[in-house]
């Protein structure tokens, strides 16, 4: 890669055009063969996979389009009274009209719609009355059971909804912004409307200005830095560029892989900070070497063969990190790692490709339109001095700030203690959201555990409708359910029924609705009690096979399933990145420091992101307006993200130390200087990093907001307390440790020139260089 990045700058015409053109089939590629991007799921070998797949089975003609509920209240008398039901009418009808909604149920009347199904039919009077009396009378009591239970009013009559189904599992944004407007305009007058469902969840919504602002921030610090309107402006060029292209390979992947429809989000994001910080230290470098008085042309060389090197292998660990997702054996982040891992790879590429070639054209001029702080190439004023003397601080009683940087770091991790890993539903949505009424009045007129109940799969020996009785009347008398669909009072109006075992006569069906809300640690103590405890006991009584599943045991195992492999994950993920700082470093211990310190950095974002989002610590500030479980993807797409991340800045940090090692063997002229020359581009590159990532947290979708605030204080932490306080430290104390490496070891890696450039940056005392003493080949 440093050939591809000397030949931009001896031949940047020609450079120019090659990179014009591989942009152009790139996106070709994109445009005509693109895939669809889809968010498919599955859980293999779980049991919540088992029931859905045994419900399907049962089930094989039933329709599985998106659904959502709409729920209503008046402030005074009944949900259902005539004059409420007239005030409702209209929105029900609206919403049915819609080409997106094939049914929308009417409380107490007929349902909405050009596809509803049809009204059920009622007993065989004439064949009821040849039953015995007491029969007569169990099965009218299981019917008034059944309709009570089903209907979709309160037992107060305080509360109401309509069920809307529609025709597919997607919504027209057109029709889900109507849906949304009329239900916040029939809002006020004595009633209180609300609606939700997953359909509906992210439509109708404004395209986030957050890379907007985060690209606007990013501006402002590269403009205070580098004091050039010109210098400023091409990491950021350079970096849009990158992403254009990886946006377009992200379209191709999908052709080839199920990739998420958040996925070109989640690459932007990463691609957007990693491209500008991958920029803006090659011109780092540049500008360094012109302000040393070195021509355009050797400034360039350097650059690339010092700077471009560190990026290599900068965005070599990014994407190691990334496709460790692998290890997870889920498609649904193979897509996601793929997508992601392009993205960088063509940000670096346009870094390593696209700048290269544009400073050996510009120049000088690379450093033109000059603001009043900005300074002249030739200026001869080597910068850093201010950073040599912070190191020199460091140095002075090394142990002190190891010491006070971990212990800031491990304090901050202490919250990470309390985990509790889960999705937010509803109940987290902000105050007055129509999400968030329609939860709050289905939980205050129907119970908590209604938002979230489970889906019970039985599976019986055909027709064994007696086995299924009782384990209907087992679950049913479990502590910590609050009833269940059918109830054991039920049980004679499904005898009558040759369809309550399915299809084939081998499945059951059991809704079961805990008295807990989905997110209480009751209802996942529930779910834990069922499948380990309950369920055992009642398959050994009756012969069945009894699975849990509904979107809260989806929640569980796919918990399950990410913790389990999150020990593997780690080891290849921080083994892999050691590998290749070891072979880059040709050391033990930096790229050891380095994963180490990572895990510490990672720990600290867990434990502010609990603090935050499940203790509610400045949750009112943060715009937070519920606390609950963290997404369980979150510590798996943090770690990848974060560790890349932290690799970056290692490498920017230690790449400079260990030029200095090579021309000096002195180890703590070689920290300090290093910090001279590579403390500025990391705070820089930080600081864009994390106002990116900050920029998404005024979002209102609390799953943005989670991966805004717990990137932004992943990357704060990890460059300003780890990074330039810990490591410097740390490495101070082990001094020639550092660069140790077994001697059978040195002899099987490659050996890397590292380039001298000790003019390009200030000491605050003349380094002491051994008279006539060589590069060493490290």
């Amino acid at each position: 890669m440093p050939g591809l990045s000397e030949w931009a700058v001896r031949r940047p015409v020609i450079a120019l055009i090659s990179w014009v053109l591989a942009l152009g089939a790139v996106i070709g590629l994109g445009v005509q063969f693109g895939g669809t991007l889809n968010d498919s799921f599955e859980l293999p070998n779980t049991e919540s996979s088992a029931a859905q797949d045994l419900l399907t089975r049962s089930n094989p003609d039933g329709e599985f389009g998106g659904s959502a509920r709409l729920v209503w209240s008046p402030e005074t008398g009944e949900a259902t009274a005539p004059g409420v039901l007239r005030t409702m009418r209209p929105l029900l009808t609206t919403i049915a009209e819609l080409p997106s909604v094939s049914c929308v149920t009417v409380p107490g009347g007929t349902s909405l719609g050009t596809n509803c199904p049809p009204e059920p039919a009622g007993f065989d009077q004439a064949a009821l009355a040849q039953l015995p009396a007491d029969q007569q009378a169990s099965i009218a009591s299981a019917a008034q059971a059944f309709a009570t239970a089903t209907a979709p009013v309160s037992r107060d009559g305080r509360v109401a909804y309509s069920s809307i189904t529609f025709t597919g599992n997607e919504v027209s944004n057109e029709d889900a912004r109507t849906i949304l407007d009329a239900v916040a305009a029939a809002n006020g007058n004595g009633l209180t409307v609300g609606i939700n469902g997953q359909v509906l969840e992210f439509a109708g919504q404004e395209p986030p200005s957050s890379e907007a602002i985060g690209l606007a921030v990013a501006i402002v610090i590269l403009l205070i830095a580098f004091g050039s309107l010109v210098a400023a402006g091409l990491p950021i060029v350079v970096a849009i560029v990158g992403l254009a292209m990886g946006q377009m390979a992200v379209l191709v992947v999908a052709q080839f892989m199920d990739v998420a429809t958040f996925a070109p989000t989640l690459a932007a994001m990463i691609g957007l900070g990693v491209g500008i910080d991958y920029a803006l230290f090659i011109m780092n470098r540049y500008r360094q070497a012109l302000l040393a008085g070195h021509t355009p042309r050797k400034a360039a060389i350097e650059a690339v063969h010092t700077a471009g090197r560190a990026v290599l292998f900068a965005g070599g660990t990014v994407i190691i990190a990334l496709l460790g997702l692998f290890v997870l054996g889920l498609n649904f982040f193979n897509g996601l790692a793929v997508a992601a891992g392009v993205t960088v790879l063509a940000v670096m590429l346009s870094a390593l490709w696209m700048m290269p070639a544009l400073l050996s054209l510009l120049g000088t001029k690379a450093l033109a339109l000059r603001l009043p702080w900005g300074k002249k190439a030739g200026s001869g004023e080597p910068e850093g001095r201010a950073w040599a003397r912070y190191a020199r601080l460091l140095q002075r009683r090394p142990i002190i700030p190891a010491l006070l940087a971990a212990g800031l770091v491990l304090t901050l991790a202490i919250p990470a203690l309390s985990l509790r890993q889960g999705f937010a539903d509803d109940s987290g949505k902000p105050e007055g959201s129509s999400a968030r009424i329609a939860y709050d009045l289905m939980a205050q007129g129907f119970g908590p555990g209604v938002n979230g109940p489970f889906y019970v799969a039985v599976e019986v020996q055909p027709n064994d409708i007696e086995a299924y009785g009782k384990v209907v009347t087992g679950l049913a008398n479990t502590a910590g359910i609050a009833s269940t669909l059918p109830s054991p009072q039920m049980l004679p109006l499904v005898a009558l029924n040759p369809q309550s075992l399915g299809a084939d006569g081998t499945v059951g069906t059991i809704m079961v609705v805990p008295d807990s809300a989905p997110q209480d640690e009751a209802t996942t103590a529930l779910l834990d009690r069922l499948r380990d405890e309950v369920n055992p006991a009642i398959e050994a009584e009756t012969g069945t096979q009894i699975y849990v599943g509904g979107s809260q045991a989806v929640i569980a195992d796919f918990t399950q399933v990410l913790v389990d492999a999150l020990p593997l994950f780690l080891a290849v993920v921080v083994g892999l990145g050691f590998l290749a700082l070891a072979l880059l470093f040709r050391s033990i211990v930096v790229p050891l420091t380095a994963a180490i310190t990572s895990l510490m950095s990672f720990a600290a974002a867990l434990g502010i992101t609990v603090a935050v989002f499940q203790w509610g610590w400045f949750a009112g500030p943060l715009g937070i307006s519920g606390t609950g479980p963290i997404a369980p993807f979150l510590p798996i797409m943090v770690f990848a993200i974060l560790f890349g991340l932290a690799m970056d800045y290692q490498v920017f940090l230690a790449s400079r130390m260990q030029e200095e090692w090579a021309r000096t063997g002195d180890n703590a002229t070689s920290v300090r200087r290093g910090l001279a020359g590579s403390g500025r581009v990391v705070v820089i590159a930080a600081a864009i990093m994390s106002s990116v990532f900050l920029a998404f947290v005024p979002s209102t979708n609390a799953t943005v907001k989670l991966f805004g605030i717990a990137l932004a204080s992943a990357v704060l932490i990890d460059a300003f307390v780890v990074r330039l306080v810990l490591v410097p430290s740390l490495m101070s104390l082990l001094g020639r440790a550092n660069w140790w490496l077994p001697a059978w070891l040195a002899r099987r890696l490659p050996k890397i020139q590292i380039e001298p450039g000790a003019d390009e940056v200030a000491d605050d005392v003349p380094p002491a260089v051994p008279e006539g003493r060589a590069p060493v080949q490290v």
